[in-house]
């Protein structure tokens, strides 16, 4: 996927998709009216249009995901990070935590993730 950000609609719809699918396009529009308040025609213009970004795909009324959550996340957090921070980690996570305490079990982890993405 670009640098192109996905709007709130259409990561909300597409967090529908990834809990359900491969999820009828029906039941698709029957999720969003329960959880977002979205009619039927909404849904199914949504759809078309994720389809045409090449993150959907509706075949025989069933829709599937073509981009995995974590890299559309990923994608969604860089660009965000890079926007917001200037591309500075420290500088988002100073901001993110603002003065909280972390645990050090969360701390263990941030740890050993940074280890992991490290360059060597």
């Amino acid at each position: 996927m670009g640098k192109k950000r996905l709007c709130e609609s259409d990561f909300r719809l597409m967090d529908l998709v990834w809990e359900n699918e491969p999820v009828s396009s029906m039941k698709l529009a029957e999720l969003c009216l329960e959880k977002l308040g979205w009619k039927k025609s909404t849904v199914f213009t949504m759809i078309k249009k994720l389809s045409q970004k090449g993150l959907l795909k509706n075949e025989n009324a069933v829709v599937t995901s073509l981009a995995p959550r974590r890299e559309i996340e990923s994608s969604e957090s860089n660009i965000f990070v890079s926007q917001t921070f200037g591309g500075s980690l420290p500088g988002f996570l100073a901001a993110f935590l603002g003065g909280k305490r972390i645990s050090p079990e969360e701390a263990s982890e941030l740890r050993r993730l940074i280890d992991e993405y490290e360059e060597k």
